[in-house]
């Protein structure tokens, strides 16, 4: 879709960037830390300071200690740190749970590693998970339960009553768990984040996979995490060593400098990306596109029914080539899309007159 936007000059609201720069302090770290000659291999699992500086924040945020020597392992984005969690773990033969819609990477990296793929639908307009049906999907093959909190694309966050709920089925399962939480500082309306972290229970077999990019605004970077016990660590690191081995250098001592800075940086971003959500839903509300809640993440989700029947990846493609404004289809997430669903997912993380020129569009439908 950004090569569709690209192409006719549309406005991108597709793909999950920001187009907004990175703090000016993590900028001028980085410049520090290329002046400073740091443009040699980093260690393996990542530079000790980093992974120390992200405990400490782990512990602030979620009460949860973990050893930055054997616990921590900085990743080329979360999109590495998803697919060797599941290359170490998944083997032929084995099932893994994913919760439809999901992110397209987790059904592919399971299909490498000789896996099953297992999909349980969310809970219709809402996205919540459905204890009963992934009960129904656990069984003796089950080897890995994928979890995506905030969740892309629908924006849906997992409570409190869901994590208990999901610790009490793994109770009685030998499955690992995957916990994707790129989003994890964009929860909305006051409510908090609940990482797996919190529950001692589920982070003793789950790998929590994050993102430095995500958090500040620097996706280009490729820079994320897997925080999982030493045990899994290990096996995670034997896949980390022959993919990518290290991480760009001079950014991991530019994002330890930031978070020992500027600790309470990522506390802002709630606020920061709730004030374009509701900014957006207002210009949106002037549309045609009926918009469904956004309690996480930077994406808006819209149903265009009254705009057209045409099935979502062709409205994706008309609305671009037609009408200036790239956005993703929903059912490329999903295995069997719902009958007669028409859901499109918009990205916020814009500056405000780049909403306002594309919604300027969209009120034109």
């Amino acid at each position: 879709m950004t090569a569709l936007a690209n192409a006719h000059g549309a406005i991108n609201l597709g793909q999950g960037f920001p187009d907004f720069s990175p703090p000016r302090e993590l900028v001028d770290a980085l410049k520090r830390a290329l002046d400073a000659g740091h443009h040699q291999y980093a260690p393996l699992p990542g530079l000790p300071g980093l992974r120390t500086a992200l405990a400490m924040r782990v512990q602030d945020d979620y009460g949860a200690r973990v050893d930055p020597e054997t616990e921590i392992t900085i990743t080329a984005g979360a999109s590495e740190a998803i697919f060797d969690a599941i290359q170490c773990v998944v083997h032929p033969g084995d099932e893994v749970v994913v919760l439809d819609p999901c992110y397209d990477l987790y059904a592919p990296a399971v299909r490498l590693a000789g896996g099953h793929v297992v999909h349980v639908p969310l809970r219709g307009d809402s996205f919540g998970l459905d204890l009963d049906a992934l009960a129904d999907a656990l069984g003796p093959r089950t080897r890995l339960v994928v979890i995506n909190s905030p969740h892309n694309p629908s924006g849906a966050t997992l409570s409190a009553t869901e994590m208990a709920g999901l610790e009490s089925l793994l109770e009685r399962s030998p499955a690992w768990l995957l916990s994707d939480e790129v989003y994890e500082h964009m929860v909305y309306d006051g409510q908090r984040h609940e990482s797996v972290l919190r529950y001692p229970a589920l982070a003793a077999r789950a790998f929590m996979v994050g993102s430095f990019g995500k958090t500040y605004h620097c996706t280009g970077w490729k820079i994320g995490y897997c925080i999982a016990p030493q045990a899994l660590s290990a096996e995670f690191r034997r896949v980390h060593q022959y993919n990518t081995f290290c991480v760009f250098h001079p950014a991991q001592h530019a994002l330890a400098e930031m978070l020992e800075a500027h600790p309470e940086f990522h506390r802002g971003l709630a606020a920061f990306y709730q004030q374009r959500r509701d900014r957006f839903r207002t210009l949106l509300a002037d549309t045609r596109l009926a918009l469904r809640p956004v309690p996480g993440g930077y994406f808006q989700l819209v149903d265009y029914s009254a705009v057209s029947d045409l099935p979502d990846t062709e409205f994706a493609r008309w609305l671009t080539v037609e009408h200036g404004v790239a956005v993703i289809p929903i059912s490329p997430f999903q295995a069997e899309p719902p009958a007669g669903q028409r859901l499109a997912r918009l990205c916020f993380a814009k500056d405000e007159a780049t909403l306002e020129r594309a919604v300027s569009r969209l009120a034109a439908l």
